[in-house]
């Protein structure tokens, strides 16, 4: 007879920034990629921001392999359904660990911004642990089933935004009805719904928007 047990063991990973936070920075952004993403390569759609008002913080998604069945490419995943609680209870406490590394608690204009499955990965930490931020972005991903308009009440000044392209593979007509109704219901004050002609791709236009 198998059975499935489980052991906690400290592990180490990375993390990726994007300029230097010094006294003149304005804006700090916690910024979580979708899958097959490595964090580096994500600080790409936010080097046109200013580079002296704006330090950027990319967490790396602990699951990496090799994309497209070839042993050349890397990308990585948040999380999966197998074992998804106790997959989201590690990656809330690597998340815990660049907070507090980054000292972000300290920080008064915090954006926090998720592409795709970073969308959920983004509403679980700010709901889970009650992080405050100026702006919660959430572009071209859904917010996890799990999360109800409670987990979000704590949150007294933040702006909600919902950023998706109208020609979005992932996200049908029919798919992006249900959502908005569900984000309206989640962020009854300060949602606003932003369209770009485009696809299942980050929007850096739409990025500049909130610099």
């Amino acid at each position: 007879m198998s059975s499935e047990k489980s052991v906690s063991y400290q592990i180490k990973n990375t993390y990726s920034t994007l300029n230097e936070f010094t006294p003149k920075t304005k804006q700090v952004w916690l910024v979580f990629h979708g899958i097959g993403y490595l964090s580096r390569y994500f600080l790409k759609y936010f080097k046109h921001l200013d580079k002296i008002e704006n330090y950027i913080i990319a967490p790396q998604a602990q699951s990496k392999y090799y994309l497209n069945g070839e042993y050349k490419h890397v990308g990585a995943s948040w999380l999966t359904r197998e074992n998804l609680e106790e997959g989201i209870e590690n990656m809330l406490n690597y998340l815990d660990a660049v907070y507090e590394a980054e000292n972000l608690s300290e920080v008064e204009n915090l954006n926090i911004f998720g592409y795709s499955q970073g969308v959920s990965v983004a509403t679980r930490f700010v709901a889970r642990r009650k992080i405050q931020c100026k702006n919660l972005i959430m572009h071209s991903g859904k917010v996890p089933e799990e999360l109800k308009t409670e987990d979000f009440a704590f949150l007294k000044n933040t702006r909600f935004r919902f950023i998706y392209g109208l020609k979005d593979e992932y996200l049908k007509s029919g798919i992006v009805k249900v959502e908005e109704e569900r984000l309206q219901k989640l962020f009854p004050k300060d949602l606003e719904i932003l369209t770009f002609q485009g696809g299942h791709e980050v929007n850096t236009e739409m990025i500049s928007k909130f610099a």
